[in-house]
């Protein structure tokens, strides 16, 4: 454990990509299984110790140091693991020649934690810590609640496996989820004792193909094939040997939350498109290319493990497909985009229409009158344009001049901000995170999004700076402010919500700037955002 709770510090203090994937590398290569298996495990998010949660952390620091204590450091280091790792007393001394505790491995932990049941996982867990120093604390917690946030995504950490073992990470990536950890499987391919893992008979995770933004670039569409960028999230459907599931683009098996559009997909293969929500009256049917409900309504679905017949009813879910990349047991992803394009036609015939559809290739004359078509669509699911080469093949990841992502430009509003909270990681001694509103007809200021990004670190501390000095009450880790400063707020599309006081929702919000030059009263009203949802 404690070589785990170095690479973690490590980690957390180290900007560097190129170090980060040594440090992992270094790691992988001189640690025994299973204990690495569990580590990389925890590393891309795929270890659930379901007995540990975060509710579960705060009751046993608080039976051990002073309540207040606790909630005061937390709001200041703005990290739960790692304040109760600071703040956990050490142990009193059993005799006068107390032997040291055997130093805990990563396996013994998942080994002890996974068996118990959440009435018994507390107090195991506390015997844990009890056996720890701080650093190993603060990985013992991070690696139990599965939130490391040390700036390592998934990729990264495979990539920093396939890199220290020279194996190419697509193929890591390909068959990773039909593994379970602590992978001895990929470990002994990886150190030349063992077979490729394949994904033959398993529905396996293929890495998607992703875009570049356009910027500036103008591109022929005698080259590029142009559809719309829907706004839902992007997902993987395989059916082999009789089972089917989702994954999204990050790999995640998301299949519960969906179990309809898996029950629909029972042909071989494997297809890449939108998962969306139905809207009765959101731009047309499916057979148009429309029939879409806003972000808002899909992630009424996002995140649950069962789903009742009620919300399968209320959010009907059905999928706009994108790409075809296995037909059968036939690969498809070295063809061209063209001859995708014609195979997944030819396969849509198969599906049921009512879960799925195909994504409509835009008509335009030239990139002119894209251009033209862009700007006039303004479809709460439509989040921009799509421009992919008609001889681009199938590759994880983005290349360059293959395909690129055009979004819509941005709405703005100008808002006050009304409360402030203080951010996480470098972020966490600062007020970062920003509530703000807008104006109701009748003089009241209500909450109409939350935005975090778009302001420099200079920025960030003007900001901290006046939260601090106009601060009217305090609600835990929250700050109320006085009503004085507005923001200029970009955002990519607004929807009606139930959820919030205002009764809209904003979609991706960010600080576009500081309107130091406006005074509150002139920001924007609820009525001038409500007309920027697209109608019926």
């Amino acid at each position: 454990m404690h070589a785990f709770a170095a690479l973690l510090d490590a980690l957390t203090y180290t900007r560097s990509r190129n170090a980060k994937l040594k440090l992992i590398g270094d790691y992988l290569r001189v640690t025994p299984d299973p204990d690495r298996g569990w580590a990389m495990a925890a590393l891309t998010g795929d270890l659930d110790l379901p007995g540990v949660k975060s509710a579960v952390i705060r009751g046993l620091i608080e039976d051990r140091v002073d309540p207040v204590l606790f909630r005061m450091s937390r709001d200041y280091v703005g990290d739960t693991a790692e304040t109760v790792a600071l703040l956990w007393p050490e142990p009193e001394p059993l005799g006068p020649d107390p032997v040291p505790a055997e130093p805990l491995s990563i396996s013994q932990v998942v080994d002890r934690l996974m068996t118990l049941s959440r009435a018994e996982a507390p107090a195991a867990l506390a015997a844990m810590l009890d056996r720890s120093d701080a650093e190993e604390r603060f990985a013992l917690l991070k690696m139990a609640t599965g939130g490391l946030r040390i700036g390592v995504s998934s990729r990264l950490a495979k990539t920093a496996l396939a890199d220290a073992f020279g194996l190419d990470v697509d193929a890591v990536e390909e068959v990773w989820h039909g593994l379970a950890a602590p992978y001895p499987t990929l470990f002994a391919w990886a150190e030349g004792h063992g077979a490729q893992p394949t994904p033959a008979n398993v529905p396996v995770f293929r890495p998607f193909m992703l875009a570049h933004g356009l910027e500036d670039l103008r591109v022929d569409l005698a080259d590029y094939a142009a559809e719309w960028k829907w706004d839902g999230i992007r997902v993987q459907i395989v059916h082999v040997a009789g089972e089917t599931r989702l994954y999204s683009r990050t790999g995640d098996d998301v299949t519960a939350s969906f179990p309809e559009i898996a029950a629909a997909f029972v042909t071989p293969g494997t297809v890449d498109g939108e998962l969306l929500v139905k809207g009765e009256h959101q731009g047309g049917t499916l057979e148009e290319g429309g029939g879409a409900a806003s972000f808002n309504a899909l992630q009424q679905r996002l995140g649950r493990k069962t789903v009742s017949a009620k919300m399968l009813a209320e959010y009907p879910a059905f999928v706009r497909l994108y790409d075809l990349l296995i037909d059968g047991d036939e690969d498809l992803r070295a063809l061209p985009w063209t001859a995708r394009r014609a195979r997944l036609e030819a396969f849509m015939p198969q599906l049921d229409a009512e879960r799925f559809d195909l994504s409509q290739v835009i008509d335009a004359a030239d990139f002119t009158a894209l251009e033209a078509v862009r700007a006039g669509a303004r479809d709460s699911a439509i989040e921009g344009v799509m421009l992919k080469r008609r001889d681009s093949p199938y590759v994880g990841g983005r290349r360059v001049g293959l395909w690129y992502k055009w979004k819509r430009d941005p709405l703005t509003a100008d808002c006050v901000m009304m409360y402030a909270q203080r951010g996480s990681g470098r972020r966490s001694s600062y007020y970062s995170d920003y509530t703000f509103g807008c104006w109701t007809e009748e003089g009241e200021l209500l909450p109409v999004g939350k935005a975090y990004s778009g302001i420099t670190d200079e920025e960030l501390r003007m900001l901290d700076s006046f939260v601090r000095k106009n601060t009217l009450n305090r609600f835990g880790p929250v700050r109320e402010v006085a009503k004085t400063m507005v923001l200029e707020i970009a955002f990519d599309a607004l929807q009606e919500s139930k959820r919030h006081k205002s009764g809209i929702a904003m979609r991706f919000p960010r600080i576009a700037r500081i309107r130091t030059d406006k005074p509150a009263s002139e920001a924007d009203r609820i009525d001038t955002l409500r007309r920027m949802i697209p109608a019926p």
